[in-house]
């Protein structure tokens, strides 16, 4: 099937391609941005490559069930995406304040995407179009899979699958799962040698890795590991921390058991991770015709796609475990890299777009330098949660050779000013390459300033963080800086810190404002805690223990206290402000 030039948003878009019914409708909480970055894009474009007429609805008025109506009934399914962000955390600030602004809405707008995006837009559906199957997906539905603890109501929700009724919830990056979906319904088979004939959906959904459904049974004996129930979790929050340790051991990897988690007389069936995407199929992915613009219908700008226009996305995954993050828990730890032909030739097609000025933004993935890093375990890769934490793992290749190839292939594309590592890049894993570092400051691959993420500095919250002692953010400091000084380079750095982490005290934050003044860094970069579903760190916020040993934290849960932790950090903002500047009498 031919790509169009935007996937259809109005019946007229439709029909301009010969279309008279979707097969497939996706309706995301984010504008729609013709871009690889963007989940609904992505997807969308796969669906129609492998043949499906797929129609994005983005950012429908929730108050009007007949905005989902816009294309009609779809043939298969309607898919349901929150966005790039959990919608509690788009539309409210760390202390729970309405944020008035939406990066992923035209004229960076609020109020266009509703709180629980998921649950809303798939009642919607139901009401527009009954008994049509709706696929959840998205990070708000891969990080509420389960039961988990929800800081906006400061309570214990089901699963999201029960709450929105959903049909089927994939998880993690979901090209595979969604191709399937769609090749189950459109032939009615369960996937099984010889099955024919239309069959139930619990039967059309089993079993298909990524997933979740809900049943009245649990599956056949033997085949599945049980999770702490929801009943029990209401009664005992500490039950999330077992459930937790559960799911990192068993699901770390593709290939595990299934999961269930009972919720009442119904079971939550998480199926294992979907298998990763070869080399191949992940070039393919992203060489898709994607104009890189927003839809043509919106009269203002999408302010999320001006920082990612000119990058290129090089990887996905990260094998750093922290326990804060939902980008590892979503994308997996196993990272999966494009080549770099398919890379080299998206990047010379960008230098043909008006957009484009001689310079890549951004090289990259969760971390720049995990590209082209891989385990080399015999046996392949084992279900620890983290393979930097608490050492670097000695299966895990650490040169950069394949980056640093990479950005010297992009950056000798005709018309190609500079090519940046602007996405941060892991400090403990550059420690391990000290070539790495001269190469990025040689050929002036950082934008004036380099992003790290120390997060912290006391020994004791750095460790239920799963991150490198402070020592080790210094030694890179130290050789980043002595490297900049041989290249006549300023060796600016930009550092990211979190306050009011469980475990941290006021005491911790004054340490960590100390080291920011002792190596010159810049701590505006600063955010306030924010217990994200399903992360080990959200369940530490929740029931104030610390998850391997069981004794309590201390843990800032009053505005009080995450203020004064906040202020300790800030309190020297002139002082933050001033630094990493360049003297301006000898410059």
């Amino acid at each position: 099937m031919q790509q169009p030039c935007f996937l259809p948003m109005t019946k007229k878009e439709m029909q301009a391609l010969g279309w008279q019914e979707l097969d497939i409708l996706l309706v995301t909480g984010d504008a729609y941005v013709d871009h690889p970055s963007f989940g609904a894009a992505l997807l969308g474009r796969h669906l129609v490559n492998q043949g499906f007429r797929t129609g994005i609805i983005a950012q429908p008025n929730w108050k009007q069930p007949e905005s989902v109506l816009t294309m009609g009934r779809p043939r298969l399914y309607a898919g349901v995406t929150a966005g790039a962000m959990d919608s509690m955390v788009a539309n409210y600030t760390a202390n729970k304040k309405l944020r008035r602004n939406d990066s992923y809405t035209p004229g960076n707008d609020y109020g266009y995407r509703p709180n629980r995006a998921s649950l809303i837009y798939t009642n919607l559906l139901k009401a527009a179009f009954p008994k049509l199957p709706i696929v959840l997906g998205g990070i708000e539905a891969s990080m509420r899979r389960l039961a988990h603890y929800d800081y906006w109501e400061d309570k214990i929700r089901r699963s999201l699958l029960l709450d929105a009724k959903a049909d089927i919830l994939v998880y993690g990056m979901a090209e595979q799962q969604v191709i399937t979906i769609a090749q189950r319904l459109s032939d009615g088979t369960t996937g099984s040698v010889g099955a024919t004939g239309r069959s139930p959906l619990p039967q059309l959904f089993a079993n298909i890795p990524g997933t979740a459904v809900v049943s009245s049974q649990l599956p056949e004996k033997n085949s599945f590991l049980q999770l702490p129930a929801y009943e029990a979790i209401l009664k005992d929050k500490s039950k999330l921390i077992d459930a937790m340790h559960l799911l990192e051991k068993e699901h770390a990897i593709p290939g595990g058991p299934c999961l269930v988690q009972a919720h009442a007389n119904r079971f939550v069936i998480l199926q294992p991770p979907s298998a990763l995407l070869s080399t191949k199929k992940m070039d393919a992915l992203y060489a898709l015709p994607f104009s890189r613009q927003t839809h043509p219908s919106y009269a203002q700008p999408v302010p999320a796609l001006e920082p990612v226009v000119n990058s290129i996305v090089t990887h996905r995954g990260c094998f750093g475990g922290c326990t804060f993050c939902a980008l590892g828990a979503h994308q997996g730890k196993l990272i999966q890299s494009r080549s770099q032909n398919a890379i080299i030739a998206e990047a010379k097609k960008i230098t043909t777009m008006k957009s484009f000025h001689g310079t890549f933004t951004d090289l990259g993935g969760p971390s720049a330098n995990m590209y082209g890093i891989i385990c080399t375990r015999p046996g392949g890769p084992c279900n620890r949660p983290s393979c930097l934490i608490p050492e670097i793992c000695k299966h895990l290749s650490t040169d950069h050779k394949k980056q640093t190839a990479l950005l010297k292939a992009v950056k000798n594309i005709p018309n190609v000013k500079h090519a940046f590592v602007a996405s941060g890049i892991r400090y403990d894993l550059a420690n391990e390459d000290p070539a790495y570092i001269a190469y990025l400051l040689k050929n002036k691959h950082i934008s004036g300033t380099l992003k790290i993420a120390p997060e912290h500095t006391s020994p004791s919250v750095l460790k239920r963080m799963r991150k490198p002692p402070a020592p080790v953010c210094e030694k890179f400091i130290r050789h980043y800086r002595q490297a900049a000084k041989k290249n006549a380079q300023p060796g600016y750095i930009t550092a990211y810190f979190i306050a009011s982490f469980p475990g941290s005290t006021r005491e911790d934050m004054q340490t960590v404002n100390r080291f920011a003044q002792k190596h010159n860094l810049r701590v505006e970069q600063m955010q306030d805690f924010i217990p994200l579903p399903m992360t080990l760190a959200g369940i530490m916020y929740a029931t104030g223990l610390d998850p391997w040993t069981r004794q309590p934290l201390m843990v800032a849960k009053n505005q009080r206290e995450r203020n004064v932790q906040r202020k300790v950090l800030l309190k020297k903002n002139r002082f933050s402000q001033a630094i990493n500047r360049p003297n301006k009498k000898k410059s």
